[in-house]
């Protein structure tokens, strides 16, 4: 069942009020793969009236005010991406289609959502909390470099004037928020939140502040490594930043969701579907890439410096049950309408599926290494086998003619792998690519790849020649897609062109998907973007800062493959 939308459909919920208000940045799709709807569903499992507003105009008051004020809480997101990312390109240029907003202009998200969406509702809608949620507001928790106006920028918190933050995954923070506010106990001291304060908790470790932050690179790196290494649910203590005279608290983070949990939520009651009030408005072509998909798992273990995942969803693999996602394909196949093919059965990488660490959810992440960079630690249960048995049993069910694997994967687990790692890729290359197989290396030079916290291009051309090798006893022509960045930090056109002769003669392919380094908040690449400092030394590198300059890296790999 669809999470209300207006008054009317409040109403036939048999509802006189709601407790709880989401307003989000994208349009409302009620799946698995948009975290309001998420969120919605959870808290309505849990016993609360909830209603979604999505894209609500900015001018007027017509569309935040059609469900009235909630009993709890306003519950605010961006949306699936930070509304800056969502609006410009890695340029600054500003984007005119949006694949989340029904009909593709890129007129309905207003730039700096989450501040712009509190200003609205603070102005039609007094007296409740506003609580901030999501991508943007997780990774614009604390003092954080801002791209877009080159500058480090206060807490979201202070810029929005909203009350909480919920960062990460926000199904247990929301969830205890709720009941806490619902029985009029107190909710500083739950996990998962940052709130604003005059005072230090006790035991809460303070950070540089905001101003020292602004005005020294040094200060800022300071800040930045403590906020990043205390991330982890098991280790970590509560941090405190001074912004003028008080203080953006941040408390522990919540443990992430257990496997039973994770279940849990995948199974909720979605229509996979666009609402009907936001259908009516046009196509949303972001329903497209994930329709008939199946989550897998959620965290990564790669930890790409360029990358808001391990911020965001966590350093730890936790994967649901083989039952549950066997359930799921099920539902997805009996669905009226259902064409026989799953789209993709994944997570952030899809071969992660299964690889939960055992050392990491007792002791915590380790301080000093990272699990695969610079290679791939001993305790990561590196086995695709639950991988292989699962995507066999998901082909065999009912009605379903293909199932692809379209998330990309992690091309050095399939090598590390000795046991089954041959045996998945030709169960890949077999039955679930689509013509291609996405992988993402992002660079070739040993040094650009130390910056981004990637491996080297040994396991890639070893990988390639296993592919090729495979295809070729199968009888099939299929081709890797190879995703490379330019302009990351410590990139230059020394660098590209390096790229581009590897591409050239090893690769024997004219690469098209190059994209260009954004610096995201809360990101070690955007650190060095910000400090010109390389991140395992602190030695000055070159972050080109010319948005030509930045775009001419990319241009010229893919103009030298055209001539």
């Amino acid at each position: 069942m669809f999470i209300p939308t207006t008054a009317d459909e409040v109403s036939r919920r048999g509802w006189k009020n709601l407790d709880i208000i989401l307003v989000s940045g994208d349009t409302y799709y009620d799946s698995p793969y948009n975290g309001t709807a998420i969120i919605g569903h959870w808290l309505i499992d849990n016993g609360f009236k909830v209603g979604v507003i999505a894209q609500p105009r900015t001018d007027s008051g017509e569309d935040i005010t059609r469900l009235g004020s909630p009993e709890l809480f306003w519950s605010v997101s961006s949306g699936a991406v930070d509304s800056m990312v969502a609006n410009y390109t890695a340029t600054k240029k500003f984007r005119k289609e949006d694949d989340f907003t029904p009909g593709g202009v890129n007129d309905r998200r207003p730039d700096r959502a989450v501040i712009s969406y509190s200003n609205l509702i603070k102005r039609f809608s007094k007296g409740k909390p506003i609580v901030l949620g999501g991508v943007e507001a997780s990774l614009r928790r604390l003092a954080h470099y801002d791209f877009w106006s080159d500058s480090i920028r206060r807490s979201v918190l202070f810029d929005s004037k909203a009350d909480v933050i919920t960062y990460g995954m926000g199904e247990r923070s929301n969830l205890l928020l709720a009941q806490h506010m619902r029985d009029g106990r107190d909710w500083k001291d739950v996990k998962g939140i940052c709130r604003i304060s005059k005072e230090v908790p006790e035991g809460y470790e303070v950070l540089p502040s905001y101003e020292e932050c602004a005005a020294s690179d040094d200060k800022f790196t300071e800040a930045f490594w403590k906020f990043y290494r205390n991330n982890d649910p098991v280790t970590a203590i509560g941090l405190a930043q001074g912004h003028g005279d008080r203080y953006l608290i941040q408390n522990p983070p919540q443990p992430p969701l257990d496997r039973d949990m994770l279940d849990r939520v995948y199974e909720m009651d979605f229509e996979n579907a666009v609402h009907p009030y936001y259908a009516k408005q046009g196509h949303v072509r972001a329903v497209d890439t994930v329709k008939n998909s199946i989550t897998t798992h959620r965290g990564c273990y790669g930890e790409c410096n360029f990358c808001s995942i391990a911020v965001m969803q966590g350093r730890n693999v936790i994967s649901r049950s083989r039952e549950s996602i066997l359930r799921e394909a099920e539902l997805i196949a009996s669905a009226k309408g259902f064409d026989g093919v799953i789209r993709d059965v994944g997570g952030p990488t899809a071969n992660m599926y299964g690889f939960d660490c055992p050392k990491k959810a007792k002791v915590g992440a380790c301080p000093d290494k990272r699990c695969i960079y610079p290679e791939i630690c001993r305790w990561i249960p590196v086995d695709h086998k639950p991988q292989i048995d699962l995507l066999n049993e998901i082909k065999s069910i009912d009605g379903v003619r293909k199932v692809f694997v379209a998330s990309g994967i992690r091309h050095d687990l399939v090598i590390a792998d000795k046991k089954h790692g041959d045996e998945y890729l030709e169960c890949l290359c077999r039955d679930h690519v689509s013509g291609q197989m996405k992988i993402a290396p992002e660079h070739v030079s040993p040094f650009v790849l130390d910056m981004m916290g990637k491996p080297g291009p040994k396991d890639l051309l070893e990988f390639k020649k296993r592919f090729d090798g495979i295809n070729k006893k199968l009888g099939k022509e299929q081709f890797l897609t190879y995703y490379m960045m330019a302009a990351h930090p410590g990139c230059g056109e020394r660098q590209m062109d390096e790229l581009s002769e590897f591409c050239r003669r090893e690769l024997k392919t004219n690469p098209e998907q190059i994209q260009v380094f954004t610096p995201s908040p809360s990101t070690v690449s955007t650190l060095m973007y910000r400090t010109g400092k390389n991140w395992l030394g602190g030695e000055f590198i070159k972050s080109e800062r010319s948005m030509q300059k930045r775009k001419k890296q990319k241009d010229a790999v893919l103009k030298t493959h055209k001539r």
